[in-house]
């Protein structure tokens, strides 16, 4: 990693203790296992959106051809995580069935606009600008894979079954290795200082859109939930 992931990582670290203590307060909060089975939900409103952004952003890559000098090897990075995030909306779908959650129910249910914000402005700036902003949207998902114990940690916490906790086990896994190859995309691309902000603007968005939705979740009310 050299001086623009390098920098990337500073501009979103100063700002990333506020996503983490709405993310601790989700867990902090009561009925965890009925909150469990909304974050899963949430993660799937959020998470079914990865591939068809990268996907877009790749088709637009193509669309600037060889006169954009960053669009060919961006492309070609986009095309490849897109592979590799494959099915992980499904993995979710997989952990609610496993503790006993209703798997069509993120299917069922309008996204909060909390989401939507989350996701929708990533499509703005890859369709309306450049395609390179979806990097900053990548790296804060993938910054912060959370510590090895966490599933456990919450599977006890919830109580509930811990085969229902695979897609953070994955996560924790893979991430790292998925963020040191976008720290190695970013410092290679021939980026111009346009490029560099609109990366950046697309990752402070992110993790000030992140830390919202968590709140949303932290403080949404889980009666109804919880009387199922």
């Amino acid at each position: 990693m050299t001086g623009r992931a390098r920098a990337l990582r500073l501009k979103t670290g100063a700002v990333l203790p506020a996503l983490g203590r709405a993310t601790a307060r989700v867990w902090s909060g009561p009925e965890p296992a009925a909150r469990y089975g909304e974050y899963l939900c949430l993660m799937h409103a959020v998470v079914r959106a990865s591939v068809p952004l990268l996907t877009a952003a790749a088709r637009r890559c193509a669309e600037l051809g060889a006169a954009d000098p960053v669009a060919g090897p961006l492309a070609a990075y986009l095309t490849a995580h897109a592979v590799e995030e494959r099915e992980h909306d499904r993995w979710l779908l997989d952990d609610l069935r496993a503790i006993g959650r209703d798997p069509e129910e993120p299917l069922r249910r309008v996204p909060p606009p909390v989401v939507a914000e989350l996701v929708g402005a990533q499509y703005y700036w890859l369709l309306h600008h450049h395609p390179v902003s979806l990097l900053g949207y990548v790296a804060v998902l993938e910054q912060q894979p959370g510590a090895p114990e966490l599933p456990d940690r919450l599977a006890r916490l919830t109580g509930l079954p811990p085969r229902g906790f695979g897609t953070l086990r994955a996560h924790v896994a893979l991430d790292p290795g998925h963020r040191a190859e976008l720290d190695a995309v970013i410092d290679g691309l021939p980026l111009s200082a346009d490029h560099e902000a609109l990366i950046a603007v697309s990752a402070l968005h992110t993790v000030s859109a992140a830390t919202r939705l968590f709140a949303w979740l932290a403080d949404r009310r889980l009666l109804e939930v919880s009387a199922r």
